[in-house]
């Protein structure tokens, strides 16, 4: 799993980072998926956020109960309590620690706007594979 700010810290600072991080699993592999946990990685974090690819995962449980198949189809964060929280509230957890995005959190907490982001989550979803191949063939990539 890659760690974010981990340069330059002590390998206690380092594990105290880890013991309070959130842990976002993301498809690598996704063109859109990249860009947008790039501009979060271009953040300063108000608590620290671990980052993990796991497009080049082995097959299987990815040691925190979520199966690879099912972080590269969805949303996956693990909070530093364990818990795993999948779709729209994961990012909402995401956005919980990333400044300028604080608002939208809040916002986005508020009932019922939990759950109309996650219809609209899994609307994006439906036409994800057509948004990549369309922003891998912009790219020059595979078809």
């Amino acid at each position: 799993m890659q760690r974010v700010g981990e340069e330059g810290l002590t390998p206690h600072a380092a594990a105290v980072e880890a013991a309070d991080a959130l842990l976002v699993l993301y498809d690598g592999a996704c063109p859109l998926c990249a860009r947008e946990i790039a501009h979060y990685r271009g953040l300063s974090p108000v608590a620290p956020v671990r980052f993990a690819d796991v497009s080049a995962a082995p097959e299987g449980d990815l040691g925190c109960g979520i199966h690879r198949r099912a972080a590269l189809a969805r949303m996956h964060v693990v909070e530093p309590d364990g818990t795993v929280v999948s779709g729209a509230r994961a990012f909402i957890a995401l956005w919980k620690r990333m400044p300028g995005w604080r608002w939208l959190a809040r916002l986005a907490s508020v009932p019922p706007a939990p759950w109309l982001l996650e219809m609209a989550y899994q609307g994006f979803l439906r036409v994800r594979p057509a948004l990549q191949a369309r922003a891998l063939r912009q790219a020059g990539g595979p078809r």
